[in-house]
């Protein structure tokens, strides 16, 4: 079951999280000193991990499966939009939790997965969903947290998470591959999206009081929210419009999909709110949170997706 193999999975990001968490906590270096691996992840690793999962031969299989990935991850938006505008009025969210409710960290933790669990060639659907994000992410999200009005449109071009995927998308459809050297080079910086981000995530958490975390009665509703209601009102939606069946392959695509909607909140998010003032320690808490029970509701709802749409 695809389920006990995410379980394994998570199981070795949490030791490289540790790793991260025991290296501020022994002194070897301080919390603040995960910025500098950030950038490396986010501006090295990242965008080989995009353009590397776009070095596959398109095939109209591909191509459908990544339009499926794309039109999934708008419908999904739409309803976490929807959710949260009745949701928040009900329980009161204010900007802080319904941006932390609404984006996932589907960069840093679903390419690990997605390449642990279903093997590299599956990559390529990750970037379906993580481009529909970041539209969101620098206009919606960046408005409600900033309580701004306009979007950032520079943010969404200029963005090297953007700029990796219309790279990686023109070789895709060109049927560029890139020569031995650099194919090889680019396939190996991708591999460590999983370690650096985990041990980035540890060193963060190194500096955080967890017994804060842990008192605070509204974490665990927006926490409860991230991770289990808005992921199973995605799962039901997949299973009325029967989604699965709209391309070959539709099953594990949108597992991807899916698996995108149930990890924890989007870091973007903490970094957002540190830009404008808005209480980012809050934003970091539950952040935290969500990556501490990940571990057990992920393969949870994992499970309830092969339980329900292999009916």
């Amino acid at each position: 079951m695809i389920s006990l193999l995410l379980m394994g999975q998570i199981g070795q990001l949490f030791l490289m999280i540790l790793m991260g968490y025991i290296l501020v906590k022994s002194g070897l270096l301080k919390s603040q000193d995960s910025k500098t691996i950030s950038v490396i992840v986010l501006y090295l690793v990242i965008p080989c991990t995009i353009i590397n999962s776009f070095q596959v031969d398109y095939t109209t299989e591909t191509r459908n499966g990544l339009i499926l990935a794309v039109v999934a991850a708008i419908f999904i938006h739409i309803i976490f939009f929807a959710l949260t505008k009745i949701l928040g009025t009900i329980f009161k969210f204010n900007s802080i939790e319904k941006a932390s409710i609404i984006y996932s960290n589907a960069g840093n933790l679903i390419i690990p997965i997605v390449a642990g669990i279903l093997g590299d060639e599956w990559v390529l659907y990750c970037c379906g969903f993580m481009s529909v994000q970041l539209v969101f992410l620098w206009t919606h999200c960046k408005m409600m947290i900033s309580e701004e009005k306009g979007a950032d449109l520079r943010k969404i071009i200029v963005n090297v998470n953007t700029i990796a995927i219309l790279i990686g998308f023109v070789l895709f459809i060109t049927g560029i591959k890139l020569p031995g050297i650099a194919k090889d080079t680019v396939a190996a910086v991708s591999k460590l999206i999983a370690p650096l981000s985990m041990i980035v995530s540890g060193m963060l958490m190194a500096g955080v009081r967890l017994r804060t975390i842990f008192t605070n009665k509204r974490i665990y509703l927006v926490a409860l929210m991230r991770m289990i209601i808005y992921p199973a009102v995605v799962l039901v939606f997949f299973k009325l419009t029967n989604a699965t069946s709209f391309v070959d392959n539709g099953y594990t695509i949108l597992l991807i999909s899916f698996l995108a909607t149930m990890t924890p909140s989007a870091s973007t998010v903490t970094q957002m709110a540190q830009v404008y003032d808005n209480d980012a320690d809050y934003a970091n808490a539950i952040n935290v949170f969500t990556v501490l029970i990940c571990i057990a509701t992920m393969p949870l709802m994992v499970m309830a997706y092969e339980m329900l749409l292999k009916c």
